[in-house]
């Protein structure tokens, strides 16, 4: 019972019915998801430094690791979307979860597309990867219970 009243307090204030077990479950997976989504966009960072630093030596072949990590990455926000619709923590999860999809999949392809023959598309698109951390970190933080 106790797990109930966290995901419920967790979710959305005093309305909220206590969560079904399929919820609590995909709940449960969110904030897992997005965990899994924070560490993979730290090893994000470090490869694209990895990938700056060898260009001299591989050329474009340095940011494979960067590039499939980033496509994994937009994977992952989907299915934290899909979490969050299954588990319905509330309209500020779901909007955030479907900003992640948007910045992930959409947005950092078509920036990094663009950076090839603008410096500043490049620019925008690691300023973007900070956003999507931000964003996933304000989700993580506000998907555990709150004291009164």
């Amino acid at each position: 019972m106790k797990a109930d009243h966290a995901v419920t307090a967790a979710t959305e204030p005093d309305t909220a019915a206590p969560a079904t077990g399929l919820r609590r479950g995909a709940f449960l997976g969110y904030r897992w998801a997005l965990l899994a989504f924070l560490l993979a966009g730290a090893a994000q960072i470090a490869l694209a430094g990895l990938g700056v630093f060898s260009l001299h030596d591989q050329g474009d072949a340095a940011f494979a690791p960067h590039r499939a990590l980033g496509f994994a990455m937009a994977g992952i926000a989907l299915l934290i979307l899909v979490l969050a619709v299954i588990a319905r923590p509330g309209a500020r999860a779901i909007t955030g979860s479907a900003v992640l999809v948007v910045l992930t999949s959409l947005m950092q392809s078509l920036l990094a597309g663009l950076g090839d023959d603008h410096a500043a598309y490049g620019a925008l698109h690691a300023l973007d990867g900070l956003l999507i951390l931000g964003v996933a970190g304000y989700l993580f933080f506000w998907s555990w219970p709150r004291e009164p």
